[in-house]
């Protein structure tokens, strides 16, 4: 398999929120929040994994497309965790940065896409 930024982003991103879903549920004891976190943040690799599989142009764009969308709720539940202090400033800054740069090269992506399904 070549070498996919957006795939291997996406996957490294994914290890982090099943960690953080971990660290939420053993240590903060927290259980709603922590697992709408899990199945967005995981489905964004999923999505882009399909994408990348996908049987036209148009099948790609829908997969990415959906794959944007769970970022932009993983994006909510990472704010939400923090304005609600399960997340400190310095976990909440270092897993947004990450989720920012996913989003920003979903949207790229997204956006160079459309142009030609």
């Amino acid at each position: 398999m070549k070498n996919n930024i957006i795939e291997t982003k996406s996957f490294d991103f994914a290890v982090r929120i099943v960690n953080l879903y971990k660290y939420l549920t053993e240590i903060k004891k927290e259980f709603v929040l922590s697992k709408q976190l899990l199945r967005s943040g995981t489905s964004i690799g999923a999505n882009i994994s399909e994408a990348e599989r996908g049987q036209s142009k148009a099948d790609f764009y829908a997969k990415m497309s959906i794959a944007l969308k769970e970022a932009n709720e993983t994006y909510y539940w990472i704010r939400l965790l923090y304005q609600t202090e399960y997340l400190n400033q310095e976990q909440f800054e270092s897993i947004e940065n990450n989720i920012k740069e996913i989003i920003a090269l979903l949207m790229s992506i997204c956006k160079s896409t459309q142009k030609f399904k």
